[in-house]
């Protein structure tokens, strides 16, 4: 009788164990597909492999998409200051989703997502603000540009280029269209080198006090020579002396140049000491700066020194074109200048 209960209760206990592993197969989807394939072969691997694969695919995806709207950064308008006038916009970053889900499924499994990312354009650029003056870049990005208006000066020329050279550095020169014309082989050599080359009248007048005729013809007529010496498609006009009223800015607008100013003024031309240039420029130095300069001696003994200031600080040096876009600076600027 012993023998017989014991032999029963052995029984029940396989019998409850087979329904636990029914049970436990019937709800475990990989377990079942790996029952299936050692009874069907290949082709149930394959989709054992397919099914996994894919739950790890929305399992990152559902990650990465929490995660880029914490990281997202909005992009900046363009606007009007009430004292800087236009202010260029910023770009913004958003998680570039697709390139990442991709580097994250290609990666070992173990290796923390990696996040790639995107600039987002501003929905109001620069150009869409109008006949505005223009005097720095947004003050949000860490870069800054040197402005070189030239209508003299050709001694020092060589001396700037070859410092702007060795630090690696573009400028934006700014002709003066009578100097251009008398100076085609020092123009292209400023080219050549990789500087940026833009519109700084004709004769150097005072355009405030210019009809609307003379006006347009000091801007076209240094335009003409850009692009016929140079072959350059121009984007700004620099006001000589800085004097221009809203009428040149119309005007240089309706030639397809944005008017252009300063943030910081060297005031070489009044010869200062290098090492005074250089107390002003790390006194004023700010993001979207824009540090006007002559070829003159103050700029050949200080250039070097200003460069090195800004470097020291972690700006980037950029032309005016490149200061003035909405782009965003290196992500490496950013990060050590807390942007």
């Amino acid at each position: 009788m012993g023998v017989k209960k014991m032999m029963v209760r052995k029984a029940i206990v396989i019998a409850a164990s087979m329904l636990l592993v029914l049970a436990f197969v019937s709800t475990n989807d990989e377990v079942s597909r790996f029952l299936a394939a050692m009874k069907y072969g290949e082709p149930a691997i394959t989709a054992m492999r397919s099914a996994h694969d894919e739950s790890e695919r929305q399992r990152l995806l559902a990650e990465i998409t929490g995660e880029a709207e914490k990281r997202r950064i909005a992009p900046e308008n363009a606007r009007i200051d009430r004292v800087w006038k236009a202010i260029p916009g910023y770009n913004g970053l958003e998680v570039d989703i697709d390139k990442t889900l991709q580097e994250a499924l290609a990666a070992p499994g173990v290796s923390p997502i990696r996040y790639f990312f995107k600039e987002v354009e501003p929905a109001i650029q620069l150009k869409d603000l109008g006949p505005i003056p223009i005097y720095r870049g947004n003050p949000n990005k860490k870069m800054i540009s040197l402005m070189i208006n030239v209508a003299w000066g050709n001694e020092y020329i060589d001396f700037i280029l070859s410092t702007l050279k060795r630090e690696q550095v573009k400028a934006t020169f700014f002709l003066d269209g009578s100097w251009l014309k008398k100076n085609p082989d020092v123009a292209k050599q400023i080219q050549a080198d990789g500087h940026e080359m833009s519109n700084h009248a004709y004769s150097h007048p005072d355009m405030k006090t210019l009809g609307r005729q003379a006006a347009h013809s000091q801007i076209a007529r240094t335009e003409d020579l850009l692009k016929s010496v140079l072959n350059v498609d121009n984007k700004w006009f620099a006001p000589p002396s800085g004097s221009y009223s809203q009428a040149t800015v119309q005007i240089a607008e309706e030639q397809g140049l944005k008017t252009v100013l300063w943030t910081i003024d060297t005031i070489d031309w009044q010869k200062p000491p290098a090492d005074t240039v250089l107390r002003r420029i790390s006194a004023k130095l700010e993001p979207g700066a824009l540090i006007l300069m002559h070829p003159t001696a103050t700029t050949r003994d200080s250039i070097g020194g200003i460069i090195q200031t800004a470097k020291a600080r972690g700006y980037a040096i950029g032309t005016v074109s490149e200061t003035l876009s909405s782009s965003r600076v290196p992500a490496a600027v950013e990060s050590e200048g807390g942007f």
